[in-house]
């Protein structure tokens, strides 16, 4: 079952709050215009999506407008055709509208990124393989981002640079050996997730005889994979990183790693087309 669960809303309000700020800042002057009645408003999806987000969303407008009314037409992770109303809401005009920018921004990108992900999901669904995310997210949104991942039905790898070990080739050459390096992680972080990643087969017969938890396998061709899965013989996870594609994901797949890690799920997105409307929704 994909862990909906968003993050704890504390740091939720936080994104929107700052969100706010660097939108209003000393306040909303076009806006100001407007007598400030009740308005009925809706919001439309223009094109195919994975719906992320609602959370955020509903965190935008209350910031402006504590008792406005939400109703929301579709679920979080939903897949939405284009032209689909998903969200009618009842409140204050000027609140709408000032909120409005602040919750399409989060919307959009965060839908953006479930849609993209499920892309990858769906072909690998037949699988073992999955595919998790990376730190390449867009700053201040961390969470939020990793959060849409698991909406679209990936997998979150590492938070940071706090969660995990990550041994790469310059922290292999500082302590002189993968073995070195894994075994002086292991003695300060007992329980900690160690990753190791590897250029080339010799490498990675190295890191199969550690305690490391994961190896990565870089920029492989795909002979090459096939034999590191091979080599590897299920001792440890395999994680295939570098050069991944929509079109590759078969044979990554087929040759039978457990993870594909994917930079693109959050760094290589468009936006979704979504339009916030005043009025009752046809």
């Amino acid at each position: 079952m994909i862990n909906f669960q968003p993050p704890e809303p504390y740091l939720i309000d936080a994104d929107v709050a700052k969100s706010m700020q660097e939108d209003i800042q000393t306040g909303d002057i076009t806006a100001a215009l407007l007598n400030d009645d009740i308005e009925n408003g809706y919001i439309i999806a223009k094109q195919e999506a994975v719906i992320c987000g609602i959370p955020w969303v509903d965190a935008c407008f209350k910031f402006l407008d504590p008792d406005i009314q939400l109703n929301w037409l579709v679920a979080e992770g939903q897949h939405v055709a284009a032209n689909t109303v998903v969200l009618k809401f009842r409140g204050k005009a000027r609140a709408l509208l000032s909120a409005e920018r602040s919750a399409l921004n989060f919307l959009q990108t965060l839908s953006a990124t479930a849609t993209q992900t499920a892309r990858f999901a769906k072909l690998l669904a037949h699988s073992k393989t999955r595919v998790l995310d990376t730190r390449k997210t867009l700053p201040g949104l961390r969470l939020a981002q990793k959060y849409a991942v698991r909406v679209g039905g990936g997998v979150n790898h590492r938070m940071g640079l706090f969660d995990a070990v990550m041994l790469k080739e310059n922290h292999i050459l500082a302590e002189g050996s993968i073995a070195n390096a894994v075994n002086k992680a292991r003695s300060l972080y007992p329980s900690t997730p160690i990753i190791v990643e590897v250029e080339n087969l010799d490498e990675l017969a190295q890191a199969l005889e550690t305690d490391c938890t994961r190896i990565l396998i870089d920029d492989f061709n795909d002979a090459d994979m096939r034999n590191a899965v091979r080599i590897a013989n299920a001792r440890k996870p395999l994680e295939v990183s570098g050069s991944v594609s929509l079109e590759r994901l078969q044979t990554i797949s087929d040759a039978g790693v457990d993870f594909v890690s994917v930079g693109a799920l959050t760094k290589n997105i468009n936006a979704i087309d979504f339009s916030m409307r005043l009025g009752l929704a046809t």
